[in-house]
């Protein structure tokens, strides 16, 4: 029997005043004040005598394919570990710093690549910070539910569907824990695991967050000790229940509904089961049967990884030099009125420019190309099956793949390992809307991945 091991470790990734701020097209400031909560990223590092997996949390909205690149070959080369072994995932957080719209940047460039260089090493810090934690452990999980998401796909009378409340659509409420304790039962990690977008702070507020995803962490820190991670779902089509909006204390309130429903479910949780063990009676007003509990050491949590790309079918794009003109022009538009319009011009022009950026974005990645090559990623800690992929996968492929795993517990995640692409199942694309008309993948990509995703779990659930 071999032991599993695990530690954790932490990077300040908090950005500096004047730092570039938002994920938001409808946004006219560009740089932050400063930082309402810390930000971080979070290294869990697992290792048993067969191998050694780190999982990373970052309070980020995401990395394009360049940045994600420099930040996992710095992990890499850091802690010794090949990329497949390394996940490498983001809470999607719209309140943070600017780190994939460069372009549109014209005050704090200058800092925003200063952060955005300094942070492979920090995060690569992190996981070698875990490495040096290692101590036995032991693993256990449950499942609750919290309510302050819902779908976001709404359609308007006339047919159109946009981004906001769609009470009576799909949604995954659950709220998936897993804790990791050392042989004293104190927590060394806690994973959290939700899907809802961190869009709770909309373009309004000009001091970075971590939204929910951070308050959350910080709760269950403060219940239970330990070092807790946010991994996020299965979240294309899921947003809060109030959003968008420059009241800082919704987001801090959701995010304290969800800790406080994890820290309870973590609570429960007994990773050394005991057995009642019958020791005596004892007269009393009637005869009373006495126990004592005694402990039952369970086996060793088994610990595997897979990696594989999954061949996933494209739309067809334009020619990129048509669409980069069309956005180059508009940031220049965009640059003027920031000199020279009304708040009202540059939102708007902000918006226009955003948006033929994506178009420009997915055309240069993908035209003349008919499929991509999609990672899926599988680690197993126990009865726990995290999977994941890149982009944004609709809340159905989650429910789906959890349904019909062998784990007990499987925690689907999209935002790992890069990518921004939604992923919409086949019954979305004909009402369109933003996360279908923005989708680079084709009808049929989804059903790809959900059975991809449970050849994977059979595996692994086989690897024991």
């Amino acid at each position: 029997m071999h032991e599993l091991l695990a530690g954790t470790g932490r990077a300040d990734i908090t950005p500096a005043p004047g730092t570039p701020q938002g994920g938001w097209g409808a946004q006219t400031h560009q740089r932050g004040l400063g930082a309402d909560l810390p930000l971080y990223a979070t290294a869990l590092v697992l290792r048993d005598v067969f191998q050694t997996v780190a999982i990373i949390d970052v309070d980020s909205i995401g990395f394009d394919p360049e940045w994600t690149k420099r930040i996992l070959d710095a992990v890499s080369s850091l802690s010794g570990l090949p990329l497949e072994n390394i996940r490498f995932s983001c809470t999607h957080t719209h309140s943070g710093p600017n780190t994939f719209r460069i372009p549109v940047i014209t005050e704090g460039h200058d800092m925003i690549l200063e952060y955005l260089n300094g942070l492979p090493l920090q995060i690569a810090g992190a996981v070698w910070q875990a490495q040096q934690n290692l101590q036995p452990v032991r693993v256990g999980a449950a499942s609750g539910a919290c309510d302050i998401n819902m779908n976001r796909r709404q359609q308007l009378p006339d047919g159109r569907v946009v981004v906001g409340r769609n009470p009576g659509g799909p949604v995954d409420r659950t709220v998936r824990v897993v804790r990791i304790d050392g042989l004293n039962e104190q927590p060394v990690a806690t994973i959290v695991h939700y899907a809802c977008h961190p869009t709770t702070v909309g373009w309004h507020a000009t001091v970075a967050t971590p939204d929910y995803p951070g308050m959350a962490k910080r709760v269950v820190e403060e219940q239970l000790g330990g070092t807790c991670l946010f991994l996020q779902g299965a979240t294309g089509n899921i947003g809060p229940k109030m959003g968008f909006t420059g009241d800082l204390s919704i987001y801090r309130r959701f995010g304290h509904l969800l800790g406080l429903e994890a820290s309870k479910l973590a609570v429960g949780i007994d990773t050394l089961p005991r057995e009642p063990k019958l020791v005596g009676l004892q007269e009393s007003g009637t005869t009373i049967a006495l126990f004592e509990d005694v402990p039952v050491e369970p086996p060793p949590a088994a610990l595997a990884v897979r990696s594989r790309f999954l061949p996933l079918p494209l739309k067809s794009f334009p020619a990129p030099a048509e669409a980069e003109a069309e956005a180059a022009a508009l940031r220049e538009k965009l640059a003027v009125l920031r000199r020279e319009g009304t708040e009202a011009e540059v939102r708007a022009a902000t918006a226009m420019a955003t948006q033929a950026g994506m178009r420009a974005d997915r055309a240069r990645l993908y035209h003349g190309r008919t499929h991509i090559d999609w990672q899926l990623q599988g680690i197993r800690i126990g009865p726990v099956a995290l999977v994941c992929i890149p982009g944004e996968p609709f809340t159905e492929i989650g429910q789906e793949i959890a349904a019909r795993s062998p784990f007990p517990h499987t925690l689907f995640s999209g935002y790992s390992n890069g990518g921004f692409s939604y992923l919409p199942v086949r019954d979305a694309y004909p009402a369109g809307g933003y996360e279908v008309e923005t989708s680079p993948f084709a009808p049929g990509a989804s059903e790809i991945v959900v059975e991809g995703s449970l050849l994977m779990l059979q595996e692994l659930w086989s690897s024991a």
